[in-house]
Protein backbone atom coordinates (compact mmCIF):
# COMPACT_ATOMS: atom_id res chain seq x y z
CA UNK A 1 0.00 0.00 0.00
CA UNK A 2 2.68 2.18 0.95
CA UNK A 3 4.47 1.66 -2.93
CA UNK A 4 1.19 2.65 -4.54
CA UNK A 5 0.60 5.89 -2.16
CA UNK A 6 3.99 7.13 -2.98
CA UNK A 7 3.60 6.67 -6.93
CA UNK A 8 0.15 8.10 -6.85
CA UNK A 9 1.79 10.88 -5.23
CA UNK A 10 4.23 11.59 -7.66
CA UNK A 11 1.63 11.00 -10.19
CA UNK A 12 -0.21 13.94 -9.18
CA UNK A 13 2.55 16.39 -8.63
CA UNK A 14 3.75 15.98 -12.17
CA UNK A 15 0.44 16.32 -13.67
CA UNK A 16 -0.35 19.87 -11.24
CA UNK A 17 3.47 20.70 -12.68
CA UNK A 18 2.22 19.88 -16.08
CA UNK A 19 -1.17 21.93 -15.91
CA UNK A 20 0.42 24.85 -15.05
CA UNK A 21 2.28 25.33 -17.70
CA UNK A 22 1.15 27.86 -19.39
CA UNK A 23 1.52 30.18 -16.40
CA UNK A 24 5.35 28.74 -16.04
CA UNK A 25 6.48 29.14 -20.08
CA UNK A 26 4.22 32.62 -19.56
CA UNK A 27 2.30 31.66 -22.73
CA UNK A 28 -1.19 32.27 -23.44
CA UNK A 29 -2.84 28.86 -24.22
CA UNK A 30 -6.12 30.66 -26.07
CA UNK A 31 -3.42 32.34 -27.94
CA UNK A 32 -1.74 28.76 -29.02
CA UNK A 33 -5.67 27.44 -29.96
CA UNK A 34 -6.14 30.68 -31.92
CA UNK A 35 -3.26 29.99 -34.25
CA UNK A 36 -4.15 26.13 -34.50
CA UNK A 37 -7.45 26.51 -35.10
CA UNK A 38 -8.22 29.53 -37.14
CA UNK A 39 -4.91 30.73 -38.45
CA UNK A 40 -6.37 33.82 -40.35
CA UNK A 41 -8.47 34.56 -37.16
CA UNK A 42 -6.85 38.09 -35.61
CA UNK A 43 -6.23 37.74 -32.09
CA UNK A 44 -8.66 40.01 -30.83
CA UNK A 45 -9.20 40.35 -26.98
CA UNK A 46 -12.83 39.59 -27.84
CA UNK A 47 -11.80 35.96 -29.74
CA UNK A 48 -9.35 35.61 -27.09
CA UNK A 49 -11.95 35.47 -24.52
CA UNK A 50 -14.57 33.29 -26.47
CA UNK A 51 -11.79 30.26 -26.88
CA UNK A 52 -11.19 30.87 -23.00
CA UNK A 53 -14.71 30.18 -22.39
CA UNK A 54 -15.21 27.39 -25.05
CA UNK A 55 -12.19 25.45 -23.52
CA UNK A 56 -12.74 26.42 -19.80
CA UNK A 57 -9.67 28.44 -19.61
CA UNK A 58 -10.94 31.24 -18.42
CA UNK A 59 -11.37 29.62 -14.48
CA UNK A 60 -7.36 29.19 -13.55
CA UNK A 61 -5.01 26.55 -13.35
CA UNK A 62 -6.33 24.74 -10.74
CA UNK A 63 -10.18 25.16 -11.93
CA UNK A 64 -8.60 23.08 -15.52
CA UNK A 65 -6.57 20.39 -13.28
CA UNK A 66 -9.26 19.76 -11.02
CA UNK A 67 -12.07 19.13 -14.27
CA UNK A 68 -9.30 17.04 -16.04
CA UNK A 69 -8.83 14.85 -12.72
CA UNK A 70 -12.69 14.81 -12.57
CA UNK A 71 -12.92 13.31 -15.96
CA UNK A 72 -10.18 11.30 -15.36
CA UNK A 73 -12.37 9.12 -12.39
CA UNK A 74 -14.73 8.79 -15.35
CA UNK A 75 -12.40 7.58 -17.67
CA UNK A 76 -12.47 11.04 -19.59
CA UNK A 77 -9.13 12.14 -20.55
CA UNK A 78 -10.26 15.10 -21.97
CA UNK A 79 -10.52 17.18 -25.35
CA UNK A 80 -7.91 18.62 -27.56
CA UNK A 81 -7.72 22.48 -27.35
CA UNK A 82 -5.76 22.04 -31.00
CA UNK A 83 -8.10 19.83 -32.78
CA UNK A 84 -11.03 19.75 -30.26
CA UNK A 85 -11.65 16.19 -30.49
CA UNK A 86 -11.38 13.34 -27.77
CA UNK A 87 -8.02 12.77 -26.59
CA UNK A 88 -8.47 9.53 -25.27
CA UNK A 89 -8.84 7.10 -28.74
CA UNK A 90 -5.35 8.69 -30.02
CA UNK A 91 -3.44 8.63 -27.07
CA UNK A 92 -4.74 4.68 -26.56
CA UNK A 93 -3.80 4.24 -30.26
CA UNK A 94 -0.05 5.52 -29.82
CA UNK A 95 0.54 3.94 -26.88
CA UNK A 96 -0.35 0.84 -28.37
CA UNK A 97 1.92 1.88 -31.15
CA UNK A 98 5.09 2.57 -28.64
CA UNK A 99 4.74 -0.67 -26.92
CA UNK A 100 4.70 -2.38 -29.91
CA UNK A 101 8.14 -1.01 -31.23
CA UNK A 102 9.02 -1.02 -27.38
CA UNK A 103 8.71 -5.32 -27.23
CA UNK A 104 10.82 -5.37 -30.43
CA UNK A 105 13.38 -3.22 -29.40
CA UNK A 106 13.89 -4.92 -25.67
CA UNK A 107 14.01 -7.85 -27.59
CA UNK A 108 17.00 -6.90 -30.14
CA UNK A 109 18.40 -5.13 -26.38
CA UNK A 110 18.26 -8.38 -24.83
CA UNK A 111 19.91 -10.35 -27.29
CA UNK A 112 22.97 -7.94 -27.97
CA UNK A 113 23.35 -7.95 -23.73
CA UNK A 114 23.04 -11.53 -24.15
CA UNK A 115 26.12 -11.36 -26.86
CA UNK A 116 28.04 -8.99 -24.88
CA UNK A 117 28.25 -11.41 -21.74
CA UNK A 118 28.19 -14.24 -23.48
CA UNK A 119 32.52 -14.56 -23.50
CA UNK A 120 32.69 -13.59 -20.04
CA UNK A 121 29.92 -16.08 -18.45
CA UNK A 122 31.29 -18.86 -21.02
CA UNK A 123 34.75 -18.04 -19.39
CA UNK A 124 33.91 -17.90 -15.78
CA UNK A 125 31.85 -20.71 -16.07
CA UNK A 126 35.02 -22.57 -16.85
CA UNK A 127 37.05 -21.03 -14.50
CA UNK A 128 38.99 -18.82 -16.86
CA UNK A 129 38.28 -15.14 -16.44
CA UNK A 130 40.77 -13.27 -17.11
CA UNK A 131 39.69 -9.18 -17.60
CA UNK A 132 35.83 -8.32 -18.85
CA UNK A 133 35.77 -8.43 -22.87
CA UNK A 134 32.60 -5.90 -23.75
CA UNK A 135 33.31 -2.90 -21.63
CA UNK A 136 35.16 -1.23 -24.99
CA UNK A 137 32.44 -1.94 -27.74
CA UNK A 138 29.47 -1.80 -25.23
CA UNK A 139 30.78 1.68 -24.63
CA UNK A 140 31.18 2.50 -28.66
CA UNK A 141 27.89 1.07 -29.37
CA UNK A 142 25.82 3.01 -26.53
CA UNK A 143 27.96 6.19 -27.31
CA UNK A 144 25.79 6.27 -31.34
CA UNK A 145 23.10 8.14 -31.11
CA UNK A 146 19.97 6.60 -31.90
CA UNK A 147 18.80 9.14 -34.59
CA UNK A 148 22.34 8.47 -36.44
CA UNK A 149 21.77 4.70 -36.47
CA UNK A 150 18.21 5.18 -37.66
CA UNK A 151 19.61 7.07 -39.91
CA UNK A 152 22.29 4.86 -40.86
CA UNK A 153 20.06 2.12 -41.37
CA UNK A 154 17.51 4.04 -43.09
CA UNK A 155 19.95 5.23 -45.90
CA UNK A 156 21.78 1.95 -46.03
CA UNK A 157 19.23 -0.84 -45.87
CA UNK A 158 15.95 0.55 -47.09
CA UNK A 159 17.41 3.23 -49.85
CA UNK A 160 20.28 1.86 -51.04
CA UNK A 161 19.82 -2.34 -50.94
CA UNK A 162 15.32 -2.22 -50.66
CA UNK A 163 15.21 -5.10 -47.96
CA UNK A 164 13.02 -3.04 -45.71
CA UNK A 165 10.70 -0.12 -45.99
CA UNK A 166 12.19 3.14 -44.74
CA UNK A 167 8.60 5.24 -43.59
CA UNK A 168 5.47 4.19 -41.84
CA UNK A 169 3.97 1.58 -39.56
CA UNK A 170 1.49 -1.13 -39.31
CA UNK A 171 4.12 -4.40 -41.34
CA UNK A 172 6.31 -6.13 -39.40
CA UNK A 173 9.01 -4.89 -41.78
CA UNK A 174 8.67 -1.79 -41.09
CA UNK A 175 9.04 -2.28 -37.66
CA UNK A 176 12.72 -3.51 -37.88
CA UNK A 177 15.01 -0.79 -38.64
CA UNK A 178 13.51 1.47 -35.58
CA UNK A 179 14.06 -1.24 -33.48
CA UNK A 180 17.64 -2.34 -34.29
CA UNK A 181 18.18 1.55 -34.00
CA UNK A 182 16.71 1.92 -30.31
CA UNK A 183 17.62 -1.65 -29.14
CA UNK A 184 21.44 -1.00 -29.97
CA UNK A 185 22.14 1.71 -27.65
CA UNK A 186 19.86 0.23 -24.55
CA UNK A 187 21.13 -3.69 -24.91
CA UNK A 188 24.87 -2.45 -25.31
CA UNK A 189 24.32 -0.44 -21.72
CA UNK A 190 22.99 -3.64 -20.23
CA UNK A 191 25.46 -6.14 -21.37
CA UNK A 192 28.36 -3.64 -20.22
CA UNK A 193 26.67 -3.68 -16.75
CA UNK A 194 26.03 -7.32 -16.95
CA UNK A 195 29.34 -7.99 -17.88
CA UNK A 196 30.76 -5.75 -15.54
CA UNK A 197 28.78 -7.54 -12.67
CA UNK A 198 29.65 -11.53 -13.50
CA UNK A 199 33.19 -11.83 -12.36
CA UNK A 200 32.27 -10.88 -8.48
CA UNK A 201 29.52 -13.72 -9.27
CA UNK A 202 32.00 -15.79 -10.55
CA UNK A 203 34.26 -15.44 -7.72
CA UNK A 204 31.87 -16.08 -4.87
CA UNK A 205 32.53 -19.68 -2.92
CA UNK A 206 29.41 -21.23 -4.43
CA UNK A 207 31.24 -21.56 -8.20
CA UNK A 208 34.44 -22.89 -7.09
CA UNK A 209 32.52 -25.70 -5.10
CA UNK A 210 30.58 -26.00 -8.29
CA UNK A 211 33.41 -26.47 -10.20
CA UNK A 212 34.97 -28.85 -7.82
CA UNK A 213 31.98 -30.95 -7.96
CA UNK A 214 32.03 -31.18 -11.74
CA UNK A 215 28.28 -29.11 -11.97
CA UNK A 216 28.08 -28.92 -15.91
CA UNK A 217 29.24 -25.06 -17.16
CA UNK A 218 25.72 -23.94 -18.27
CA UNK A 219 24.41 -24.32 -15.12
CA UNK A 220 27.03 -22.49 -13.32
CA UNK A 221 26.31 -19.59 -15.58
CA UNK A 222 22.41 -20.13 -15.06
CA UNK A 223 23.25 -19.72 -11.41
CA UNK A 224 25.25 -16.68 -12.28
CA UNK A 225 22.84 -15.14 -13.96
CA UNK A 226 20.39 -15.39 -11.31
CA UNK A 227 22.73 -13.89 -8.87
CA UNK A 228 23.57 -10.45 -10.75
CA UNK A 229 20.24 -9.95 -12.23
CA UNK A 230 18.22 -8.66 -9.44
CA UNK A 231 20.82 -5.70 -9.37
CA UNK A 232 19.86 -5.09 -13.14
CA UNK A 233 16.54 -5.23 -12.96
CA UNK A 234 15.42 -1.97 -12.15
CA UNK A 235 17.56 -0.82 -14.84
CA UNK A 236 15.41 -2.94 -17.19
CA UNK A 237 12.41 -1.87 -15.78
CA UNK A 238 13.34 1.96 -16.59
CA UNK A 239 14.65 1.17 -20.65
CA UNK A 240 10.88 -0.06 -20.87
CA UNK A 241 9.55 2.96 -20.06
CA UNK A 242 12.23 4.81 -22.21
CA UNK A 243 12.10 3.34 -25.00
CA UNK A 244 8.37 3.62 -25.02
CA UNK A 245 8.61 7.62 -24.60
CA UNK A 246 11.92 8.68 -25.44
CA UNK A 247 12.02 7.71 -28.94
CA UNK A 248 11.30 11.14 -30.22
CA UNK A 249 13.66 11.35 -32.60
CA UNK A 250 13.76 7.70 -34.34
CA UNK A 251 9.66 7.94 -34.20
CA UNK A 252 9.87 11.35 -36.26
CA UNK A 253 12.41 9.74 -38.81
CA UNK A 254 10.73 6.93 -39.53
CA UNK A 255 6.74 8.79 -39.49
CA UNK A 256 6.00 6.57 -36.58
CA UNK A 257 2.96 7.97 -34.84
CA UNK A 258 3.94 7.19 -31.12
CA UNK A 259 3.20 8.00 -28.06
CA UNK A 260 6.99 10.23 -27.42
CA UNK A 261 6.43 11.77 -30.77
CA UNK A 262 2.69 12.84 -29.74
CA UNK A 263 3.92 14.01 -26.16
CA UNK A 264 6.40 15.99 -27.92
CA UNK A 265 4.00 17.77 -30.36
CA UNK A 266 1.45 18.53 -27.68
CA UNK A 267 4.38 20.20 -25.44
CA UNK A 268 5.05 22.12 -28.14
CA UNK A 269 1.79 23.02 -29.11
CA UNK A 270 0.76 23.62 -25.66
CA UNK A 271 -2.03 21.18 -26.64
CA UNK A 272 -2.12 20.68 -22.35
CA UNK A 273 -5.11 17.84 -22.30
CA UNK A 274 -2.86 15.54 -25.29
CA UNK A 275 0.42 16.40 -22.71
CA UNK A 276 -1.28 15.41 -19.61
CA UNK A 277 -2.79 11.75 -21.04
CA UNK A 278 0.92 10.90 -22.73
CA UNK A 279 2.61 11.89 -19.34
CA UNK A 280 -0.31 9.99 -17.20
CA UNK A 281 0.36 6.48 -19.84
CA UNK A 282 3.89 6.86 -19.59
CA UNK A 283 3.80 7.17 -15.74
CA UNK A 284 1.27 4.48 -15.37
CA UNK A 285 3.70 2.37 -17.80
CA UNK A 286 6.69 3.31 -15.18
CA UNK A 287 4.87 2.08 -11.90
CA UNK A 288 3.82 -1.23 -13.63
CA UNK A 289 7.12 -1.68 -14.54
CA UNK A 290 8.57 -0.79 -10.86
CA UNK A 291 6.34 -2.50 -9.51
CA UNK A 292 7.50 -5.84 -12.10
CA UNK A 293 11.38 -5.40 -11.67
CA UNK A 294 10.88 -5.46 -7.71
CA UNK A 295 8.64 -8.30 -7.79
CA UNK A 296 10.89 -10.18 -9.96
CA UNK A 297 13.69 -9.40 -7.78
CA UNK A 298 12.45 -10.92 -4.52
CA UNK A 299 11.91 -13.29 -6.46
CA UNK A 300 15.28 -14.41 -7.82
CA UNK A 301 16.97 -13.25 -4.59
CA UNK A 302 14.46 -15.64 -2.48
CA UNK A 303 14.47 -15.80 1.50
CA UNK A 304 17.92 -15.03 1.49
CA UNK A 305 17.62 -10.74 1.03
CA UNK A 306 14.48 -10.85 4.12
CA UNK A 307 16.84 -13.03 6.59
CA UNK A 308 20.14 -10.93 6.21
CA UNK A 309 21.71 -14.06 4.10
CA UNK A 310 23.30 -12.55 1.02
CA UNK A 311 26.46 -12.78 0.64
CA UNK A 312 28.13 -9.09 -1.21
CA UNK A 313 29.33 -9.37 -4.61
CA UNK A 314 32.79 -8.25 -4.61
CA UNK A 315 34.60 -8.22 -7.89
CA UNK A 316 37.49 -10.10 -7.77
CA UNK A 317 40.80 -8.49 -8.69
CA UNK A 318 40.96 -8.94 -12.43
CA UNK A 319 44.71 -8.59 -13.86
CA UNK A 320 43.77 -6.04 -16.74
CA UNK A 321 45.65 -6.46 -20.24
CA UNK A 322 48.67 -3.89 -20.95
CA UNK A 323 46.56 -3.02 -24.24
CA UNK A 324 43.98 -1.65 -22.24
CA UNK A 325 46.37 0.56 -20.67
CA UNK A 326 47.91 1.10 -24.34
CA UNK A 327 44.55 2.05 -26.05
CA UNK A 328 43.22 4.74 -23.06
CA UNK A 329 46.51 6.94 -24.05
CA UNK A 330 46.35 6.37 -27.30
CA UNK A 331 42.83 7.47 -27.62
CA UNK A 332 43.64 9.96 -25.14
CA UNK A 333 46.17 11.78 -27.18
CA UNK A 334 44.20 11.31 -30.32
CA UNK A 335 41.45 13.14 -28.52
CA UNK A 336 43.96 15.77 -27.29
CA UNK A 337 45.89 15.80 -30.97
CA UNK A 338 41.83 16.97 -32.66
CA UNK A 339 40.68 19.14 -30.35
CA UNK A 340 44.57 20.98 -30.01
CA UNK A 341 44.16 21.28 -33.80
CA UNK A 342 40.33 22.29 -33.92
CA UNK A 343 41.49 25.25 -31.72
CA UNK A 344 43.79 26.55 -33.99
CA UNK A 345 40.73 27.22 -36.48
CA UNK A 346 37.90 29.50 -36.96
CA UNK A 347 34.63 27.35 -36.10
CA UNK A 348 32.41 29.98 -37.88
CA UNK A 349 34.31 31.13 -40.69
CA UNK A 350 31.93 29.94 -44.11
CA UNK A 351 33.54 29.31 -47.48
CA UNK A 352 29.87 29.67 -49.87
CA UNK A 353 32.70 27.99 -52.26
CA UNK A 354 33.20 24.42 -50.14
CA UNK A 355 29.96 23.75 -48.99
CA UNK A 356 29.78 20.01 -47.85
CA UNK A 357 33.78 19.91 -49.33
CA UNK A 358 35.51 15.98 -48.60
CA UNK A 359 38.53 15.88 -46.52
CA UNK A 360 41.29 17.65 -48.40
CA UNK A 361 44.56 19.81 -46.58
CA UNK A 362 42.65 23.03 -46.52
CA UNK A 363 40.25 21.16 -44.23
CA UNK A 364 40.90 17.55 -42.92
CA UNK A 365 37.98 16.81 -41.80
CA UNK A 366 35.89 18.43 -44.54
CA UNK A 367 33.31 21.18 -44.26
CA UNK A 368 29.83 20.76 -43.42
CA UNK A 369 26.74 22.60 -45.41
CA UNK A 370 27.66 26.39 -44.54
CA UNK A 371 30.81 25.44 -45.72
CA UNK A 372 32.58 25.51 -41.93
CA UNK A 373 35.60 23.50 -41.00
CA UNK A 374 34.50 20.13 -39.00
CA UNK A 375 37.98 20.23 -37.28
CA UNK A 376 37.51 23.61 -36.26
CA UNK A 377 34.23 23.04 -35.13
CA UNK A 378 34.65 19.71 -33.49
CA UNK A 379 38.05 21.33 -31.66
CA UNK A 380 36.06 24.27 -30.21
CA UNK A 381 32.91 22.01 -29.40
CA UNK A 382 35.17 19.38 -27.49
CA UNK A 383 35.26 21.19 -24.24
CA UNK A 384 31.46 22.71 -24.50
CA UNK A 385 30.26 19.39 -24.99
CA UNK A 386 32.40 17.38 -22.61
CA UNK A 387 32.69 19.55 -19.81
CA UNK A 388 29.06 19.93 -19.75
CA UNK A 389 28.30 16.37 -20.06
CA UNK A 390 31.15 15.13 -17.35
CA UNK A 391 29.70 17.74 -15.07
CA UNK A 392 25.77 16.79 -15.99
CA UNK A 393 27.30 13.24 -15.19
CA UNK A 394 28.86 13.83 -11.61
CA UNK A 395 25.70 15.98 -10.95
CA UNK A 396 23.81 13.16 -11.69
CA UNK A 397 25.75 10.65 -9.94
CA UNK A 398 25.77 12.49 -6.57
CA UNK A 399 22.09 13.19 -6.77
CA UNK A 400 21.38 9.50 -7.83
CA UNK A 401 23.24 7.90 -4.70
CA UNK A 402 21.68 9.94 -3.01
CA UNK A 403 18.57 9.66 -3.31
CA UNK A 404 19.33 5.10 -4.22
CA UNK A 405 20.48 5.43 -0.79
CA UNK A 406 17.32 6.40 0.61
CA UNK A 407 15.10 4.19 -1.51
CA UNK A 408 13.44 7.06 -3.37
CA UNK A 409 11.24 4.42 -5.74
CA UNK A 410 8.27 6.65 -6.53
CA UNK A 411 10.29 9.59 -7.42
CA UNK A 412 12.84 7.58 -9.60
CA UNK A 413 10.34 6.19 -11.73
CA UNK A 414 8.70 9.31 -12.16
CA UNK A 415 11.57 11.23 -13.37
CA UNK A 416 12.61 8.12 -15.27
CA UNK A 417 8.93 8.47 -17.12
CA UNK A 418 9.55 12.18 -18.01
CA UNK A 419 11.05 12.72 -21.74
CA UNK A 420 13.95 15.31 -21.10
CA UNK A 421 12.65 16.94 -24.19
CA UNK A 422 9.49 18.24 -21.65
CA UNK A 423 11.38 18.21 -18.78
CA UNK A 424 13.27 21.00 -20.97
CA UNK A 425 10.10 22.90 -21.97
CA UNK A 426 9.32 23.66 -18.63
CA UNK A 427 13.07 24.32 -17.22
CA UNK A 428 13.41 26.60 -20.62
CA UNK A 429 9.90 28.51 -19.53
CA UNK A 430 11.17 29.13 -15.97
CA UNK A 431 14.51 30.43 -16.57
CA UNK A 432 14.87 31.25 -20.61
CA UNK A 433 16.29 29.16 -23.10
CA UNK A 434 20.45 28.34 -22.85
CA UNK A 435 23.43 25.95 -22.25
CA UNK A 436 22.65 26.12 -18.28
CA UNK A 437 18.45 25.11 -18.78
CA UNK A 438 19.53 22.57 -20.83
CA UNK A 439 22.42 21.00 -18.26
CA UNK A 440 19.59 21.47 -15.77
CA UNK A 441 16.72 19.64 -17.63
CA UNK A 442 19.21 16.85 -18.10
CA UNK A 443 20.05 16.77 -14.53
CA UNK A 444 16.33 16.52 -13.66
CA UNK A 445 15.68 13.19 -14.71
CA UNK A 446 19.32 11.41 -15.94
CA UNK A 447 19.82 10.56 -12.15
CA UNK A 448 16.82 7.72 -12.20
CA UNK A 449 18.96 5.06 -13.62
CA UNK A 450 21.49 6.30 -11.47
CA UNK A 451 19.29 6.09 -8.19
CA UNK A 452 17.93 2.37 -9.17
CA UNK A 453 21.44 1.12 -9.78
CA UNK A 454 22.09 2.31 -6.70
CA UNK A 455 19.04 1.37 -4.92
CA UNK A 456 19.40 -2.28 -5.96
CA UNK A 457 22.70 -2.63 -4.68
CA UNK A 458 22.14 -0.81 -1.65
CA UNK A 459 19.84 -2.82 -0.93
CA UNK A 460 21.48 -6.38 -1.69
CA UNK A 461 24.83 -5.09 0.76
CA UNK A 462 22.69 -4.70 3.60
CA UNK A 463 21.55 -8.16 3.96
CA UNK A 464 24.81 -9.52 3.15
CA UNK A 465 26.06 -11.56 6.99
CA UNK A 466 28.76 -9.36 7.12
CA UNK A 467 26.60 -6.25 8.33
CA UNK A 468 24.83 -8.33 10.59
CA UNK A 469 27.87 -9.35 12.37
CA UNK A 470 29.52 -5.46 12.23
CA UNK A 471 26.88 -4.30 13.97
CA UNK A 472 26.63 -7.27 16.71
CA UNK A 473 30.06 -6.03 17.29
CA UNK A 474 28.86 -2.23 18.06
CA UNK A 475 29.37 -0.46 14.51
CA UNK A 476 27.58 2.50 13.84
CA UNK A 477 25.44 3.74 11.11
CA UNK A 478 28.56 5.89 9.64
CA UNK A 479 30.60 3.01 10.12
CA UNK A 480 29.00 0.52 8.20
CA UNK A 481 27.93 2.95 5.70
CA UNK A 482 31.67 4.33 5.09
CA UNK A 483 33.01 0.40 5.65
CA UNK A 484 30.69 -1.82 4.62
CA UNK A 485 28.24 -0.44 2.11
CA UNK A 486 29.77 2.03 0.25
CA UNK A 487 32.79 -0.10 -1.19
CA UNK A 488 30.37 -2.98 -2.82
CA UNK A 489 27.82 0.02 -4.22
CA UNK A 490 30.33 2.64 -5.58
CA UNK A 491 32.75 0.93 -8.05
CA UNK A 492 29.41 -0.50 -10.23
CA UNK A 493 28.02 2.84 -9.93
CA UNK A 494 30.84 5.07 -11.10
CA UNK A 495 31.01 2.81 -14.02
CA UNK A 496 27.45 2.70 -14.71
CA UNK A 497 27.95 6.91 -14.29
CA UNK A 498 30.58 6.68 -16.66
CA UNK A 499 29.46 4.63 -19.62
CA UNK A 500 26.63 7.41 -19.38
CA UNK A 501 28.40 10.51 -20.18
CA UNK A 502 28.29 10.18 -24.30
CA UNK A 503 24.25 9.25 -23.88
CA UNK A 504 24.21 12.71 -21.78
CA UNK A 505 26.09 14.83 -24.17
CA UNK A 506 23.62 13.47 -26.75
CA UNK A 507 20.37 14.36 -24.37
CA UNK A 508 22.02 17.83 -24.30
CA UNK A 509 22.42 18.56 -27.96
CA UNK A 510 18.62 17.23 -28.65
CA UNK A 511 17.61 20.36 -26.49
CA UNK A 512 20.13 22.49 -28.19
CA UNK A 513 19.07 21.61 -31.36
CA UNK A 514 15.00 22.35 -30.16
CA UNK A 515 16.40 25.97 -29.07
CA UNK A 516 16.56 25.10 -25.52
CA UNK A 517 20.34 24.79 -24.76
CA UNK A 518 23.21 25.92 -26.97
CA UNK A 519 22.53 28.86 -29.60
CA UNK A 520 23.83 28.58 -32.96
CA UNK A 521 25.99 28.79 -34.54
CA UNK A 522 27.52 27.26 -31.02
CA UNK A 523 30.14 25.07 -32.31
CA UNK A 524 28.47 21.56 -30.44
CA UNK A 525 28.72 18.08 -31.27
CA UNK A 526 25.62 17.07 -30.91
CA UNK A 527 24.13 20.28 -32.63
CA UNK A 528 26.59 19.21 -35.33
CA UNK A 529 24.86 16.22 -35.49
CA UNK A 530 21.86 17.16 -36.09
CA UNK A 531 22.59 19.94 -38.61
CA UNK A 532 24.31 17.43 -40.82
CA UNK A 533 22.30 14.43 -40.58
CA UNK A 534 20.23 15.72 -44.00
CA UNK A 535 23.30 15.49 -45.91
CA UNK A 536 24.82 12.20 -44.69
CA UNK A 537 24.30 10.37 -48.35
CA UNK A 538 26.31 13.20 -49.69
CA UNK A 539 28.76 14.14 -46.80
CA UNK A 540 29.24 11.22 -44.74
CA UNK A 541 32.38 13.08 -43.51
CA UNK A 542 29.76 15.54 -41.67
CA UNK A 543 28.35 12.89 -39.41
CA UNK A 544 30.78 10.41 -39.00
CA UNK A 545 33.64 12.71 -37.87
CA UNK A 546 31.22 14.22 -34.72
CA UNK A 547 29.49 10.08 -34.10
CA UNK A 548 33.46 9.20 -34.08
CA UNK A 549 33.97 12.23 -31.75
CA UNK A 550 31.32 10.82 -29.27
CA UNK A 551 32.19 7.39 -29.84
CA UNK A 552 35.92 7.77 -28.60
CA UNK A 553 34.18 9.87 -26.10
CA UNK A 554 32.76 6.44 -24.50
CA UNK A 555 35.51 3.79 -25.51
CA UNK A 556 37.66 6.76 -23.17
CA UNK A 557 35.47 6.92 -20.51
CA UNK A 558 35.35 3.06 -20.17
CA UNK A 559 39.43 2.73 -20.63
CA UNK A 560 40.64 5.05 -18.87
CA UNK A 561 38.76 3.92 -15.43
CA UNK A 562 40.41 0.58 -15.86
CA UNK A 563 43.93 1.83 -17.34
CA UNK A 564 44.23 3.66 -13.90
CA UNK A 565 43.22 0.82 -11.69
CA UNK A 566 45.96 -1.01 -14.06
CA UNK A 567 48.65 1.21 -13.07
CA UNK A 568 47.20 1.69 -9.06
CA UNK A 569 47.53 -1.94 -9.26
CA UNK A 570 51.21 -2.35 -10.87
CA UNK A 571 52.25 0.42 -8.29
CA UNK A 572 50.70 -1.87 -5.05
CA UNK A 573 52.62 -4.91 -6.47
CA UNK A 574 56.14 -2.82 -6.88
CA UNK A 575 55.43 -1.29 -3.38
CA UNK A 576 54.78 -4.90 -2.01
CA UNK A 577 57.76 -6.02 -3.85
CA UNK A 578 59.61 -3.12 -2.37
CA UNK A 579 58.25 -3.70 1.28
CA UNK A 580 59.33 -7.39 1.31
CA UNK A 581 62.68 -6.63 -0.38
CA UNK A 582 63.44 -4.24 2.23
CA UNK A 583 62.48 -6.82 4.75
CA UNK A 584 64.72 -9.57 3.63
CA UNK A 585 67.54 -7.53 3.41
CA UNK A 586 66.81 -6.13 6.91
CA UNK A 587 66.51 -9.98 8.08
CA UNK A 588 69.56 -10.91 6.19
CA UNK A 589 71.75 -8.11 7.97
CA UNK A 590 70.60 -9.13 11.30
CA UNK A 591 71.25 -12.92 10.72
CA UNK A 592 74.89 -11.90 9.54
CA UNK A 593 75.30 -9.69 12.85
CA UNK A 594 74.55 -12.72 15.04
CA UNK A 595 76.40 -14.70 13.65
Amino acid sequence: MKYLAGRLAALLAVLAVIGLLPRLTRTDPALTILRARYAERPPTPETLDAIRADTGLDGGPLHILGGWLGGLLHGDLGTSWVSGQPVAPDAIAALGVSLTLMGASLAVALLLAAALAAGTLRRGAARRIVTTRAGVGAAVLAAFPEFLIAAVLAAVVAVRLGWLPALGWGTPGQTVLPALAMGIPAGALLGRLLDDALPAAFAEPWARAATAGGLPATRIARHALRRTLPGLLPQLGLIVVGLTGGAVAVETLYAIPGLGGTALAAALAQDLPVLQACVLLLLLLGVAAGLAARLASRTLLGPALRDGALPALLPPALPARRLLTAAAVVLAALFAAVTVAGLLRDPLQIDAAARLAGPSTAHPFGTDSLGRDILARLGHGAARTVLTAVAVSAATLLIGLALGAVRAGALTETANALPAILTGLVVAGVAGPGPWSAAAAVTAVAWAPIAAHTSALYAQERAAPHIAAARALGAGRAHLLRRHVLPGVLPPVVRHAVLRVPAIALALASLGFLGLGTAPPSPEWGRMLSENLPYAERAPWAVLAPAAALAVLGATAVLAPAAALAVLGATAVLAAAAVRGAGHHRGARGRKGAA
